[in-house]
């Protein structure tokens, strides 16, 4: 690894936490949230088509971000050389690292060749991340899995032919694409492919708990945690995994009329990035992780996620803070 570039990157991961990519979630809103507790994660954007990126009409609201972003990373997928050369030229002044997906599981995904597709074609990774070398100064990551499926676990090898093509950091998250995300996520395997590279990896999967994320290091022997789904209800999450890390003290995870004041903070962020209307339809699919554990649940979440009013949808969970 290129000795300038390794201290570029120490710069810019200077968190042993990320903020991992999930589509339709890791909004510009919620990197808003996650860096009014967190200020050093690295935080990285929903992924990206490079097919879609490479539309000049796309650019505009695919690369928004703010200043407060940095550290970031913006996640883009493909499987042409060219297209992700040029959308590494397209990123390089708004991205603090150009990060390839090679890890998504999802059938579309997959089945354009894209995402964790590409650990079967490990030549082709690796052309991948040379061209976007040439497109980019800044530092080239990549996120991967174990392998394609149980019978097809490669993540060692290639993880090594990621290196060797130049990428500067690797995520892993701990299960093949076979598994989707069932079953638990294999934090040990990980150690393997630790011991075989020397740029830094960071574990992925199932770390949603400051005691999950001290284990997953333990057991991956990785140099840091990507958190995705664990955030879900609790933006607070990074933060108190860093500040374990930094100071050994575990704090509190946020109480449920806590999670309420986030949860309302949340909703008039996305009203105000999105519109009344679609904003609180964006939210819909966020209400059940962040009043998780108030009595009656279910029947709170039936009546917000049919309310189309976000007063009478705040006014709701308001109340709630009397019962709890």
């Amino acid at each position: 690894m290129n000795h300038n570039r390794q201290e570029v990157l120490k710069t810019i991961i200077s968190s042993k936490v990320s903020l991992a990519p999930m589509a339709g979630v890791t909004d510009l809103p919620l990197r808003d949230l996650v860096r009014e507790y967190s200020k050093t994660c690295l935080i990285t954007t929903e992924m990206i088509s490079s097919e879609l990126l490479n539309q000049k009409n796309r650019q505009t609201c695919m690369t928004d971000l703010r200043e407060t972003h940095h550290p970031i990373a913006f996640q883009v997928s493909g499987h042409k050389p060219d297209l992700i050369r040029k959308s590494a030229q397209i990123l390089n002044d708004v991205c603090d690292i150009f990060d390839i997906n090679m890890g998504c599981p999802v059938r579309k995904v997959v089945c354009g060749n894209d995402g964790s597709a590409l650990m079967r074609t490990p030549e082709l990774a690796q052309d991948l991340v040379k061209a976007a070398k040439e497109g980019t100064d800044k530092p080239v990551s990549v996120k991967f899995r174990l392998g394609y499926s149980e019978n097809e676990k490669n993540f060692v090898e290639f993880g090594e032919m990621m290196q060797e093509a130049g990428a500067d950091f690797i995520t892993i998250h701990g299960r093949t694409r076979a598994q989707m995300y069932s079953g638990q996520a294999d934090w040990k395997s990980i150690a393997q492919l630790k011991k075989n590279v020397d740029i830094p990896v960071f574990a992925n999967g199932d770390i949603k708990s400051v005691d999950d994320a001290i284990r997953c290091i333990e057991e991956s022997e990785a140099d840091g945690v990507a958190i995705g789904r664990g955030i879900l209800g609790d933006p607070t999450l990074i933060h108190r995994i860093e500040h374990y890390f930094l100071t050994g003290e575990k704090l509190p995870p946020p109480d449920i009329s806590e999670k309420i004041d986030i949860l309302i903070h949340h909703i008039n962020m996305e009203i105000d990035f999105r519109g009344i209307k679609t904003g609180v339809k964006f939210m819909r699919k966020l209400f059940p992780y962040y009043i998780s554990g108030v009595p009656n649940a279910a029947k709170i979440r039936a009546r917000i996620v049919l309310e189309e009013n976000p007063e009478i949808i705040i006014n709701e969970l308001l109340s709630l803070k009397t019962v709890v």
